[in-house]
């Protein structure tokens, strides 16, 4: 009878047991993944993944953090590096945009355009060598864009159990290139695809598409006066080197990598037509001097403004040596003819090669962009390209075959090298959001219907939102 009565109670007790798990488990489903453990700590389960800094946010959790990556995404036993990158978390019932800048990472809180129109999570990514995600010591032979898309492909993969909704790729000009590297090495990873501006140098040796394009841009009486400022800074290269050599002095510029102040002078002037329509609109050409009646610093203070001194001194190219590593070896670079500057010119479009230092060594790579065009052109899914009327780099754009699948390439009429959806004209603006939308699982019943109901899901944010342009020479896209 104790026996019976013993085992009675056992019973009750393991029932009682299970039944209060139970309504643990349900009440914890109820509450959502969070109310058991903080995404903080979710994160940071991810093997590799680990913290720098949270930065709060409003309506948002952001984090700095590092991510352990092979070095070598084909040998991993070569070693691993830290890359940086950050999360804008919202909800882990949302999608995610996954957005590179093709650069360093912002470590301030930002929100590109398909994670406002989405109301999404943002993770961003740090490219790698960019200080201070670089190997150490640097095999720059690992700086290709198929490791660069295998650093996507991994980090995705690790939070993809943790964020489950759709995934879309994003990124503008470098950035734009990244995420459409990304897609055509790993295509069944993101759901769609957004590149901004996104150059595509097919055949690195036949540059004449640049040619063509600032024969018309704009009205020719702004290149007519873009170029005579052009024609005179090196018209005046002994007065205005003097100001050169005097705010190198000032700074303390050098410039071993180019060369020589005046190899570094040149290219600034060079860049000057191609850095006013990468990042200035046609009324700008009001603030543009008389080349024929401006003084000497009036020539300087335009150029420096466009183009900026700064850019081809050491101090100012070490920062950016993967990406003309990368132009060198694989992405291409532009090199276009200026007639009006006739014999001015000693050195023309210097090559990519003389602002790498000599002792990293580089070849470059034909075909690869010419893969990825083929590839793109044949097998796009579910992938936007936005480029600007005005932009220099859209002369070579991405271009969409007849076996593409719900695929876009949408022209911004007057915008430069900040296009976005927001500048599309509104038939356009309107399919763009709609497709975003779709390809991240949100859209509304409605604006599946109509895509002149599709909006924006998150409310603007002057902070989250703005852009963060940074001073490039035209080398850089």
């Amino acid at each position: 009878m104790r026996k019976t009565l013993g085992w009675l109670l056992s019973l009750v007790v393991l029932i009682g047991t299970m039944g209060a798990a139970g309504f643990t488990a349900q009440a914890a489903t109820a509450a959502g993944p969070n109310a058991v453990t903080d995404i903080k700590d979710e994160i940071l389960a991810v093997p590799g993944m680990s913290l720098i800094e949270e930065k709060p946010y409003p309506g948002y959790r952001f984090f700095v953090l590092n991510y352990e990556q092979p070095v070598d995404h084909r040998n991993p036993s070569k070693g691993t590096f830290k890359q940086r990158i950050t999360l804008l978390h919202k909800d882990v019932s949302r999608p995610t945009v996954f957005f590179t800048s093709g650069y360093n990472v912002n470590t301030n809180p930002r929100r590109s355009e398909p994670t406002t129109i989405v109301d999404g999570n943002q993770v961003s990514l740090e490219y790698r060598f960019f200080t201070p995600s670089r190997p150490d010591p640097a095999n720059w032979a690992n700086l290709n864009i198929w490791q660069a898309a295998s650093d996507q492909h991994r980090l995705f993969t690790a939070l993809k159990k943790i964020y489950k909704k759709n995934w879309l790729a994003t990124g503008g000009s470098k950035g734009g290139m990244t995420a459409t590297y990304y897609e055509r090495f790993y295509p069944r990873d993101m759901d769609g695809v957004v590149a901004y501006v996104a150059p595509n140098d097919v055949v690195n040796k036949e540059d004449s598409a640049y040619d063509r394009f600032f024969n018309k841009v704009g009205t020719k009486e702004c290149r007519d006066k873009l170029n005579a400022v052009q024609r005179e800074a090196l018209v005046r290269r002994e007065p205005l080197e003097a100001k050169y050599a005097a705010a190198a002095a000032e700074n303390g510029w050098t410039f071993n990598t180019v060369g020589s102040l005046d190899k570094a002078f040149e290219a600034v002037v060079l860049d000057y037509v191609w850095a006013f329509w990468q990042y200035s609109l046609l009324a700008d050409c009001t603030s543009i001097p008389t080349a024929a009646s401006a003084s000497d610093q009036e020539i300087w203070d335009s150029v420096d403004a466009i183009s900026g001194f700064s850019a081809y001194a050491d101090q100012g190219v070490e920062a950016y040596t993967p990406y003309y590593y990368q132009a060198g070896t694989q992405l291409g670079s532009p090199d276009i003819k200026q007639p009006h500057l006739g014999g001015l010119s000693r050195y023309g479009y210097q090559p990519p090669r003389n602002f790498v230092p000599r002792e990293i060594p580089m070849t470059f790579q034909p075909g690869v962009m010419a893969d990825v065009d083929n590839w793109v052109k044949n097998n796009a899914n579910q992938m936007l390209f936005v480029y600007g009327q005005n932009d220099p780099w859209g002369a070579e754009p991405f271009h969409l075959g007849y076996t593409v699948r719900d695929s876009y390439v949408m022209i911004a009429p007057g915008a430069n090298h900040g296009a976005n959806v927001s500048k599309l004209q509104e038939g356009e603006k309107a399919l763009a959001t709609q497709k975003i939308l779709q390809w991240a699982g949100v859209a509304p019943a409605a604006a599946l219907a109509d895509a002149g109901r599709a909006k924006p899901l998150a409310k603007p944010d002057a902070q989250l939102d703005q852009k963060d342009r940074e001073r490039e020479p035209q080398l850089r896209p």
